[in-house]
C-alpha cells in the first residue's frame, strides 16, 4: 500500500459557535499524489461543508496499519525488528513505522500487538506517539463503482 498524508484546510464550526480556519491531516492510500488528491477531495467533500484546500500532500512510510473500530485517535508506533547476523551474531534492528487505531496509548500497544500476533518476528516497541490524523481511507475495490449520493 501507498500512503499519502494530506493536509486539508477549512472554515470548521467549533463548539461555541465561532468559524476557525484548521488544517487537518488525514490518510489516503493511492498509487500517486494525483490519486491521493482526488480521493482526499472525495472523500473529504461529504463531511467538509463549504469551501476546502488541500494544502499539502506527502508520502506516509507506513508498514502496517492495525484498525479498531472502538478508537478514535491514531497512533504512529516505531517498532524495531530484530534479526540475528548469521555470520557475526551480532543482533541486527530494522526500524519500522507503524500506525493503530485506538482511544489511548495503552490500547495502541495492544492493538499493535494483537496485529503482530500471528507473525514469527521478534519486535519491540521503540515509541508510541499520538498523531494528529483525523481519519484514514484505505483502498476499496468499489469505491469507484459506488453512485454519487
Amino acid at each position: 500500500m501507498n500512503w499519502f498524508e494530506c493536509k486539508v484546510s477549512y472554515e470548521k464550526l467549533m463548539e461555541n459557535g465561532m468559524q476557525k480556519k484548521v488544517t487537518e491531516p488525514y490518510l489516503v492510500d493511492a498509487l500517486s499524489f494525483t490519486e491521493a488528491e482526488a480521493r482526499i477531495i472525495e472523500e473529504v467533500k461529504h463531511t467538509v461543508s463549504g469551501e476546502f484546500f488541500v494544502t499539502d500532500i506527502k508520502r506516509a512510510k507506513i508498514a502496517e496499519l492495525f484498525f479498531n473500530e472502538t478508537g478514535d485517535r491514531y497512533y504512529k508506533i516505531k517498532v524495531f525488528f530484530i534479526t540475528l547476523d548469521e555470520k557475526s551474531g551480532a543482533e541486527k534492528r530494522t526500524a519500522v513505522q507503524m500506525l493503530a487505531q485506538a482511544s489511548d496509548l495503552k490500547e495502541a500497544i495492544a492493538v499493535l500487538d494483537a496485529g503482530m500476533k500471528g507473525t514469527m518476528a521478534d519486535y519491540v516497541i521503540g515509541s508510541v506517539v499520538e498523531t494528529a490524523i483525523m481519519d484514514v481511507f484505505p483502498f476499496s475495490p468499489d469505491a469507484k463503482t459506488k453512485p454519487e449520493e
